[in-house]
């Protein structure tokens, strides 16, 4: 009897042993996006009509432009919606890449007017651009009702703690166009105001410096994009637009600010470039386009999941594993697809690989970066 218990013992392990070599992440290390991945999606149509950028969205070439979703808070539905309603437009041409939005504002306020003066300090409407979506070298803009802007080149994301460097500041948009209109007075308490609208015209030619895609882009190109507005509380004192004080300390910034955003990221930070918006190109200049679902973009995801888990792994052995069996592995929700990825390791970096459906090699490593093998 007693041999026959060991025999089942035995046989208990193994049958074990093989579930977890089938599956040998089930008991290891989990990653939870705090949100659905689903960023939105967006058809930019091409125009042959002028624009002129007054801020007012008035010229007949935006007519044939579809809205935005409107933007939601940055943690998506784990927090109400914004009080008021932003939505923007995308348009293109030869020469410009175009944008436009409006923001519902009862509060017209602004103090900064010098450029590159850091905007979010200000309300403030702002642009992410990544043409080939690496998680990498990216354009950020920013702008506030004085038509004020900041424009950045950024390096790389700030959760890259690498002690270099995230972004240039010495780089403008050359031959950028931006304009403003107000409905309402700016820094006027004495009303109540509607909105402020801004236009802005990106040259390809500044875009393209830094961009690996072609500028302008091609029939179906799909770049990431998001868009985010920052909103923040104020107070009336003596006459003027204040924000709010803590009533203990008597300093700014005690009720947070408001970030809306078109894609959220889940969490209250811009730079998760793996959950902006897709923006797809066509030289249509009108009518229904259909926007194509790309299976690899699933892969990609389930790539930025093993990144993140192999960022908690760090934290917590202080080393990176070579060893899969360490983790979850995500499910890719694309028929006839199993992800299967490969680790490469080294003391102080890692690479994860893994085959898309259409015969792609898509990588990641430690500073997030993605990219697909030529």
């Amino acid at each position: 009897m007693i041999r026959i218990l060991l025999i089942l013992v035995v046989f208990a392990f193994l049958y074990a042993y093989q579930l977890q070599a089938q599956n040998p992440a089930s008991t290891g290390i989990s990653y939870q996006h705090p949100i659905e991945f689903a960023p939105n999606q967006y058809v930019c149509h091409r125009t042959d009509l002028p624009i002129d950028i007054d801020g007012k969205m008035d010229d007949p070439a935006w007519e044939n432009a579809d809205w935005t979703a409107d933007f939601v808070d940055i943690e998506g539905h784990l927090k109400p919606k914004p009080s008021y309603r932003t939505r923007a437009k995308m348009l293109w041409d030869s020469q410009y890449f175009y944008f436009a939005a409006i923001l519902e504002e009862p509060q017209l306020w602004a103090t900064l007017q010098e450029r590159d003066a850091v905007m979010y300090q200000n309300d403030d409407f702002e642009i992410f651009i990544d043409p080939d979506g690496d998680g990498q070298l990216y354009y950020e803009f920013e702008m506030n009702a004085h038509n004020a802007i900041w424009d950045l080149f950024m390096i790389k994301p700030y959760r890259v703690d690498d002690g270099q460097p995230k972004y240039l500041t010495n780089w403008d948009i050359k031959g950028i166009q931006t304009a403003v209109h107000l409905e309402g007075t700016l820094n006027n308490p004495e009303d109540e105001d509607r909105y402020w609208s801004v236009e802005i015209a990106m040259p390809w030619k500044a875009l393209k410096e830094m961009s690996p895609k072609t500028c302008p882009p091609t029939e179906g190109d799909q770049w990431r994009v998001n868009f985010s507005r920052v909103d923040w509380h104020l107070d009336i004192v003596d006459g003027h637009y204040r924000k709010k004080l803590d009533p203990k300390t008597g300093k700014e910034q005690a009720w947070p600010e408001e970030n809306w955003v078109w894609s959220p990221s889940g969490r209250v930070d811009m730079h998760q470039v793996e959950t902006w918006g897709y923006v797809q190109f066509t030289s249509q200049t009108g009518g229904a386009v259909a926007f194509e679902e790309r299976p690899a973009e699933q892969v990609k995801w389930a790539l930025w999941q093993m990144y993140h888990q192999q960022r908690l792994f760090f934290e917590k052995n202080k080393q990176y594993s070579e060893n899969i069996r360490h983790f979850n592995l995500p499910e890719v929700a694309v028929e006839g697809y199993r992800f299967v990825p490969s680790l490469y390791v080294t003391a102080s970096m890692f690479e994860v690989v893994a085959p898309a459906l259409n015969g792609e090699i898509w990588h990641i490593n430690q500073e997030g970066k993605l990219w697909k093998s030529p």
